[in-house]
């Protein structure tokens, strides 16, 4: 039985960031209501024209460079997004070519929240 496991986990993080201040004024709440209700205090906003490839590849790259493998290695990818770049084709395609992948299969799954959880039992 083929299986598969995680040998390395990578991130990447825009570098602007919003607070919970920044919305106030803009809509009725406070810092203190968004904590108590969700936990978040801030976010990160992707730059102008930067899009969920470019996100998303960044985070592949550092996830490989932590298990210690090159584009060779890897059989599939699955992006777990509610923001794909395109319709049509798979974001995580245009993930694939980027890092040099040339075999193997990519596709996005989306399940917004529980997109992750759809993609690691896939």
């Amino acid at each position: 039985m083929r299986r598969s496991v995680i040998t390395g986990c990578g991130s990447y993080l825009p570098s602007r960031i919003m607070k919970n201040a920044d919305f106030e004024g803009v809509v009725e709440t406070t810092d203190e209501w968004i904590v108590q209700r969700t936990g978040i205090r801030e976010r990160r906003i992707a730059a102008d024209g930067e899009t969920t490839a470019d996100l998303g590849e960044k985070a592949a790259r550092a996830a490989m460079d932590a298990a210690g493998v090159t584009a060779d290695d890897l059989d599939m990818i699955i992006l777990a997004t509610s923001t794909p770049n395109n319709t049509f084709p798979a974001t995580a395609v245009e993930i694939q070519n980027r890092l040099g992948m040339h075999h193997g299969a990519a596709f996005d799954t989306q399940a917004v929240c529980s997109g992750f959880v759809f993609a690691i039992t896939t």
